[in-house]
Order: structure tokens, then sequence, then C-alpha cells
């Protein structure tokens, strides 16, 4: 297991990897999405989205920040070369997530009912195992990514979604057919209910079966470098080695405030999924069943808009190790330039994104889920461009999270996680029970919450840090390249739609001549050097394309 450390820009390239996987995860999740909601409904994926954004709560308070955390404590041991005492806090952080995963499995299965009410009870618990197999399957990741070492936690997202899409739609099939005798959907409501019940918790099965695959392959990756592991090990001749006890209390304090902060910070939809499916219906006198169906539009929406945000978090995943080591060395210059650069890539990518989403929602909504009824197509694509620019905002405060933790500074997440949330819960209360926007105003409330943190975290990293972040070439070249792209995106899709008749068609291709668009007009408006570009993965592609088309001298 080669440590890969050639530089402070080394980290884009260690992302990338991990970015890439992430958005081919997400792809795949989109993809799988379809023929799930194809087979269970929207009642189906109604419960599943309900239960879903419970179990992902339970799962962030006891594991999900766990790859961080573990990266950040392991990385600053690593730094100094004690690899005695980075494996020990490996295999304290193995005992720790044991014992609270188990915990949290438990309460989940056992506490269900008090998260969901009625059908989605039994979905909630399918969800229960798969907190406990994450925690093991999060250290193994946070050990490889200490080590800069990307490439073993790509491939298992991928093998994990690979593994979920499969699992998810074939077993949701077989539990409908097994328990209806048929896939076709009951006139009674009984019926439907029953119906959707059951393919909701054959859904839930594949996110298990996802992570235990993952999970596999991660140990295989872990037995292969054993021998390196150990070798280092051996040859570590630092005294000073770390007890047991105290490793514990350095683990059990530095992952509380992650922990915490990840919880706060993604609470936001747990919230919004309470206030529209609990609270709103009871004002306004709304069937549980019309409203897990209206729901299931929204979760469409704002998985679609997640999309992009997968750089966001390959980034900040990279930066953590890379900052905690600079902090360790007391290199403040490198420590401002590593967050800028990090900052400035993902704004390069994340707007366009967020500019593509809005102009191409309905044909890409179509594309992802294709099954929709004309009505739940309107609505889903309409809720996507009221959650668009919230991908730029969620984009930079998650990497500003993380460098936050990364620069020690790990309570400041969760205060500004908390303060958004506030805010966020005030205007959907608001706008749900003052006026007839329904689900736009989860939309609203979804990008007010976003741009607080945005605003808040940009602001704890600068007193940090010292940094200032350079405008015009992070923010203003991006957006205006990106308007370029957008109406280029648009135009090439409609005429397209005259030609073919075949939207699928017309917006692959509008995406594709899109992004080539933003990618001349970025460099036209002078928004990347050439040795930014290098920094990219395969960038010394990138630059001998630009170069040949004489956008570099």
């Amino acid at each position: 297991m080669a440590e890969k450390n050639n530089g402070k820009n080394n980290f884009i390239a260690q992302a990338g990897i991990l970015a890439a996987a992430g958005i081919i995860s997400r792809i795949i999740g989109l993809l799988y999405r379809s023929p799930m909601h194809a087979v269970i409904g929207d009642l189906g994926f109604g419960y599943y989205s309900s239960a879903y954004n419970y179990y992902t709560i339970i799962l962030l308070i006891s594991s999900y920040s766990i790859p961080s955390a573990i990266s950040k404590v392991i990385a600053q041991k690593l730094a100094v070369k004690e690899y005695r005492n980075a494996h020990r806090i490996f295999l304290c952080a193995l005992g720790y997530v044991l014992v609270v995963g188990g915990v949290a499995g438990l309460f989940l299965f056992f506490g269900a009912g008090l998260f969901v009410s009625g059908e989605a009870i039994p979905v909630l618990r399918t969800f229960a195992p798969t907190v406990f197999v994450y925690g093991i399957l999060g250290v193994l990741r946070g050990y490889f990514q200490a080590h800069k070492s990307m490439a073993q936690t790509s491939v298992s997202q991928i093998l994990e979604q690979i593994a979920n899409a499969v699992v998810s739609v074939g077993a949701a099939y077989l539990l409908i057919k097994g328990v209806m005798g048929t896939m076709e959907v009951p006139a009674d409501e009984a019926g439907q209910v029953t119906r959707a019940t059951h393919g909701a918790i054959g859904s839930a099965m594949g996110t298990g079966a996802g992570v235990l695959v993952a999970l596999l392959f991660m140990l295989g990756m872990y037995g292969l470098n054993k021998n390196i592991i150990h070798g280092r090990i051996r040859r570590d001749r630092h005294t000073n080695v770390e007890p047991y006890s105290n490793i514990l209390k350095m683990i059990t304090m530095v992952v509380t405030p992650f922990i915490l902060s990840t919880a706060v910070y993604n609470l936001s939809s747990t919230v919004n999924n309470d206030i529209y499916t609990k609270r709103f219906p009871a004002i306004r006198g709304i069937s549980s069943v019309e409203i897990y169906s209206r729901w299931s539009g929204f979760s469409q929406a704002l998985t679609i808009s997640n999309i992009p945000i997968a750089f966001a978090s390959a980034i900040a995943a990279a930066i953590i190790p890379s900052v905690a080591q600079l902090v360790a060395a007391r290199d403040e210059e490198g420590t401002r330039e590593t967050i800028g650069l990090a900052v400035k890539t993902t704004m390069l990518l994340s707007i366009p994104c967020a500019v593509g989403l809005f102009v191409l929602a309905r044909p890409v909504t179509s594309l992802l889920f294709p099954s929709n009824t004309q009505e739940g197509e309107n609505l889903a694509t309409a809720l996507l461009m009221a959650l668009a620019l919230s991908v730029v905002f969620y984009a930079l405060s998650t990497l500003n999270s993380q460098a936050l933790q990364g620069l020690g500074r790990l309570n400041m997440p969760i205060i500004n996680a908390g303060i958004a949330l506030a805010v966020q819960s005030a205007t959907a209360v608001g706008l749900l029970f003052f006026t007839d926007l329904d689900l736009y105003s989860i939309a609203i409330a979804n990008t007010v919450y976003s741009g607080v943190m945005c605003l808040l975290n940009q602001r704890a990293v600068r007193r940090a840090s010292g940094y200032r972040q350079e405008v015009i070439r992070t923010f203003l070249v991006p957006a205006l390249a990106s308007a370029f792209m957008g109406a280029a995106a648009w135009a090439v899709y409609e005429g397209l739609l005259m030609l073919t008749r075949s939207p699928k068609i017309s917006v692959v291709i509008a995406i594709l001549l899109g992004a080539c668009v933003y990618f001349v007009m970025l460099l036209l408006f002078r928004g990347v050097n050439e040795q930014e570009l290098r920094s990219f993965p395969k960038g010394y592609l990138l630059v001998r394309l630009a170069k040949k088309m004489r956008l570099l001298g």
C-alpha cells in the first residue's frame, strides 16, 4: 500500500478518483431507482424514502462519520511515521464501531416505531443490520484514506451500488410476487398498502446487501496489504507507544464532534420529512397514502440534485488527511493553498451542474424516472428546478465543514448546522402552514438551509486559517461560462427534440455538448491556468486538448 504524497495538490488527483467513483455510484443509484420505482410504485417509494431518511440519521450518529474521523487521526500519526500507533488506532476504532454500531442497530430495530408509523415501521427495521455492518466498512475506508489512497474506497463504493441495485429491484419484485401472487396493482387501498410495504422492504434489503459486498471487498484489500502494513510496524523505531485506553479516549473525543456535525448537518432532510409527512397532513386533512405519494416526487428531485455533490464529498474526504498533516507540520501557507484549491475545484464543477439541472430539469427527470405519471413528472421537474441553487451551496458547505474539522475546529460545523437547521425549520413551517406552496415550501427551506450553512462555514474557515478565497476566477468566471453552457444545452436539446422526437437521445447529446461549451468558455475567460488544469485527474490530456484548440498558450 503505497503512501502517495507528491505535493500539496496531490489530494485533487486522489479526490478525482473518489469523485469518479462517487459519480458512477450516484449514476448507478439513479439508474436502479427507476426500475425500483416502477416495481414498488409511488406509495412504496414514499415508504422507502421516509424510512431511509431515519435510517440515515441513525447511521450518521453511529458510524457514517467514521471514515473522515479515522482518516484524520491516523493521518496525523502517519505524518510523523508512527506506524505502530496508527495501527493501534485502527484496531481501537474497530472495537469502537462494533459496540456503537451494535447498539445503534438494536435501537433502530426495536425503536422503529419512534421514528415512523404504520407501514413504514417494518421497512425501517430492515435497515437495522446495515447500521452495524457499515461501521466496520467505515473504519477500513478511513484507514486507507489516511494513507491518501482512495482507490480501495472508490472500488468498494461502486461494488456497493451494483449489489444494492441488483438486490433492491430483485428482492422487491420477488417479495411482491410472493405475497400478492401478481405484479398488478390492486384496486383497493388495503391491497395497495400491502403491495407497497413489501416492495419497500425488498428495496431496503438492497442497501444492506450493498454494504456487505463492499465490506468483503475492503477486508480483501486489507488482507492483500497486510504484509506491507505489518512490515512498517516492525520497522517503526518510535518508543512512545500509545496505550489503548488513551487511544480510545482520543477516538471518542475526535469521532463525537464528527458524528454530531455530520448528524446535524444531514438532519435537514429528516426534519423536512417529519414536518411534511407527520405535521402537515394533520393540519390540512390529507390521507397518509396521498402524502407519501407526493413525498415520492420530492425524493426523486432531491436524489437527482445530490449527484453533483458527490465531487464535493470526495474533495472533502481527501482534504481532511491533507489539511491535518499540514496543520501538524505547522505549514500555514500550504494549508491555505490546499483549502483555496479545493474550493475553486469544487465551484468549477458544482456551478455548471446546478445550471445544467435547472435548464434540463424535465428531460433529466424523465430520463431517470420514466415510470412517472405526467403529473408526477411535472412535480419532480419543478422541484428539481427549485433545488438547483442548493447544489452550489451544499457543495461549498460540505467542503468547508470537513476543512474545519481538518483544521481542528471540530465544534464549528455543529454550531453552524444547528443555526441553519433552526432557520430552515422556521421557513418550512411558515411556508407550509401559511401559504399554498405545498412541497415547494420544503424545496425553498432546503435551499435556505444550504445557503446559511455555506455562509457560516465559509466565514469560519476564513477565520480559522486566515485565507481569503479569490472571487473572480473561483465564482464569477464559472458562473458566466455556465450561463453560456446552459443556453447552448437548452438550445441543442430543444432542436434535437424537434428532429428526433426522442427526449433521451436529445438530453444525452445536449449534456455532452454543454460540457464541451463550458470547457471552452472557461478557458477563454481564463478561469483556469495550465498548472491548475494539470492538477486534475488526467489533467495532462485536458492540457493537450486545450493547446490543440489554441485555448492555452
